[in-house]
């Protein structure tokens, strides 16, 4: 069923596209601005444009239709849920699971698995990754949070946005990395030289990741990394350009035997709950491969 919002404006006028954003707090920029774009939104009775400057006593009007269904479908793939509520779920994704379809990975995704897990998950967030609100790379292991309603992937992603979730990674790198803990800001973008893989570059997209060394072993560091922003590779690219790629990483890097994936752990994942904004933090413990990996190395 179509959601309908009506509002009148009152005071200093604003372009139609940041008044919505600031009355529409449970939904993102780009979902305004798709509804924007698709006529849903009508002030005083007439279709509008995002750039359109609001006088005061008019009257906004905003539809929401319901979400389209997913053609994806269900696969009983079993799921490592660390916490659920109405809302949301928090989940520990295995190394090997891709996120959502893509072209050449139609199924086995971790879409997939959710719809088949929590069916109501259609159409929230987008058709093609419903409730996904931020995603690991497929070799990446730990922690994500899965919007179950509109509401809550509105919030969830408007926190990702500012910047009020807390992201920590495990990660094992080459060599010893210093100083003990510090600041990596660099922009990142597309490799000019290989479009399958990100770099360092100028005009890139501004990232920052800080960093603290756990414990140096034999030729190796152990640390623990923070994302402020959250670029695709952001940490697998920014230790590799400081010549310190991730233990296992083959993109940025080079394999490493007896572990078939880089050495990345999504450990911490913090966040205030949609409906409470009472901030909670849960954390996941290393994988038995990177364990067994730390164990290896220990030993020489």
């Amino acid at each position: 069923m179509t959601e309908s919002r009506k509002v009148k404006v009152a005071g200093l006028q604003r372009r139609l596209d940041i008044f919505l954003a600031q009355w529409c707090t449970d939904l993102t920029r780009s979902q305004l601005q798709r509804l924007i774009r698709d006529g849903h939104v009508l002030v005083d009775g007439r279709v509008a444009k995002a750039s359109l400057a609001l006088e005061p006593e008019q009257v906004v009007t905003l539809s929401i239709p319901p979400p389209i269904p997913s053609t994806l479908e269900p696969e009983p793939i079993p799921l490592q849920v660390v916490y659920e509520d109405s809302d949301l779920l928090v989940i520990d994704k295995p190394a090997g699971l891709i996120v959502h379809p893509a072209p050449g990975h139609p199924r086995g995704t971790l879409v997939n698995a959710l719809l088949a897990y929590c069916p109501d998950l259609q159409g929230i967030g987008g058709e093609m990754r419903p409730g996904i609100v931020h995603r690991l790379d497929k070799d990446t292991s730990g922690l994500m949070v899965v919007a179950k309603n509109q509401a809550a992937h509105g919030s969830l992603s408007k926190q990702i946005k500012e910047r009020q979730v807390t992201k920590g990674y495990l990660a094992l790198c080459h060599e010893h990395l210093e100083p003990l803990e510090g600041i990596i800001d660099a922009p990142i973008g597309r490799d000019r030289g290989n479009r399958k893989r990100m770099a360092v570059v100028e005009g890139g997209r501004a990232s920052v990741t800080h960093y603290q060394v756990k414990e140096y072993i034999d030729g190796y560091t152990l640390l623990e990394a923070h994302l402020v922003t959250g670029r695709t590779h952001q940490i697998r690219v920014h230790l590799a350009s400081l010549r310190h790629p991730l233990v296992g990483d083959s993109t940025y890097g080079k394999r490493m035997p007896g572990l078939d994936r880089h050495f990345l752990h999504a450990s911490t994942l913090g966040f205030k709950l949609p409906s409470t904004q009472v901030y909670k933090e849960y954390t996941s413990e290393l994988p038995p491969d990177l364990q067994a990996i730390l164990e290896k190395i220990s030993l020489h």
